[in-house]
């Protein structure tokens, strides 16, 4: 999702509740925090030599010890006046990819994407997900994706002597 797609989101559901599902029925605690919002420049060289740039931002959630138990969620307009003050101070790239920096005690630290969003009674729910890492020259590499080949026949797979596949 890119920035301006999640301020569009955030300000369509100023009234509701911000919960981060950062894997499936998993929550990021109702104590959470913004703590910090980052604008990376990503300038980038591939193992095939391949050079690429693009920005990102990166917003950091941290579930404060000091409100452990804390029930009430940080609302959407908190969250948007939090990330308006930001972009007062360093302006966004809107056209940049947000992710989602997040970790606890049983999940390890990652920068997540925006997968989708769900609206659940009063919440605005925004689902993260982690992406593998890939090979952007594999081309270029040798690397080669296997494709498995099946061959279709009209007889059957098994025959009544055992001879099964």
């Amino acid at each position: 999702m890119k920035t301006n797609e999640l301020f569009e989101r955030l300000n369509a559901h100023k009234d509701k509740s911000l919960l981060f599902e950062y894997k499936p029925n998993e929550f990021v605690k109702a104590n959470y925090h913004i703590t910090e919002v980052k604008h990376i420049k990503i300038d980038s060289v591939d193992c095939g030599a391949g050079t690429d740039a693009w920005n990102e931002t990166i917003i950091q959630l941290y579930e404060s010890p000091l409100e452990i138990g804390k029930r009430d969620f940080m609302t959407v307009y908190k969250a948007l006046s939090i990330l308006n003050k930001v972009g007062k101070m360093k302006p966004y790239d809107l056209d940049a990819e947000v992710k989602i920096e997040y970790s606890n005690k049983t999940f390890h630290t990652a920068q997540m994407f925006i997968n989708d969003f769900e609206i659940r009674d009063n919440n605005l729910i925004i689902k993260l997900g982690v992406e593998k890492t890939d090979c952007k020259a594999k081309t270029v590499c040798g690397v080669v994706e296997k494709v498995k080949e099946v061959f279709v026949s009209d007889e059957p797979c098994c025959s009544p002597d055992g001879n099964c596949c």
